[in-house]
């Protein structure tokens, strides 16, 4: 069966164009006008992909990334104005995956779309009976507000940070390329010398480890990549 995808737009023309091109590229779309509608039909239908407009009446696409990401992990695309720069930040430290300004490109979304969809089924690919990391070792993934905390500190994360730390907690135990770690993250696909993921595995490594030259959870396997040690096999 196609991916579902459901549009939370008050604006009909808008919903009805969006709705209109993604069938096109082969999606199954559902249109909401407002939050009561689109949990209807999530109730009767779940979605793999929202597409929510921050500026709708009544509960605003905010509240309602914030309230999805509490209970799921489906995916977000925020539906932004030119010039809401701010709200763009609230959204993705509310959960967002992603934000695409209207009017959009076409190619664009379905870019963004694509990659994002790509990220959910891999991570739903994971085996059974290694389910994702909210706690080890002194730390609680906070993945909502994208943070990582402990009794004895807070470590904010940037969305790189978020990122990385999300796709390997999410594979717990399990091996990850440069290469697949870049693909979860939405990037385009690396230069063989692009060191980025070594880089925001350095930075995490100093934010969680407690010698980041002799990391206890996010371990080098040389050759291959990283993976992130599962708390349930110690």
């Amino acid at each position: 069966m196609s991916q579902h995808i459901l549009i939370i737009e008050d604006d009909r023309t808008t919903r009805m164009r969006l709705a209109a091109y993604l069938r096109e590229q082969g999606y199954r779309v559902s249109e909401a006008e407002d939050a009561e509608e689109m949990e209807q039909i999530l109730t009767e239908d779940p979605a793999e992909l929202l597409l929510v407009d921050i500026n709708l009446d009544g509960k605003d696409g905010l509240t309602i990334t914030r309230e999805q990401r509490a209970r799921s992990r489906v995916g977000i695309i925020l539906l932004t104005a030119r010039d809401d720069q701010v709200d763009k930040i609230v959204g993705l430290e509310m959960g967002a995956d992603d934000y695409i300004t209207k009017p959009f490109d076409k190619r664009e979304l379905s870019a963004r779309v694509k990659n994002l969809l790509a990220r959910i089924a891999d991570i739903g690919q994971a085996p059974q009976g290694a389910p994702p990391v909210e706690e080890f070792g002194p730390w609680a993934f906070d993945r909502i507000r994208r943070r990582l905390v402990s009794v004895a500190r807070t470590e904010v994360l940037t969305k790189q940070e978020f990122d990385v730390m999300a796709a390997l907690a999410d594979h717990p135990g399990q091996t990850l390329s440069r290469a697949k770690l870049a693909e979860l993250m939405g990037r385009r696909a690396m230069r063989s010398n692009d060191r980025m993921i070594d880089v925001i595995v350095g930075r995490l490594r100093k934010k969680i480890e407690a010698d980041p030259s002799k990391p206890d959870w996010i371990l080098t396997e040389h050759g291959k990549g990283y993976h992130f040690v599962d708390p349930a096999s110690i």
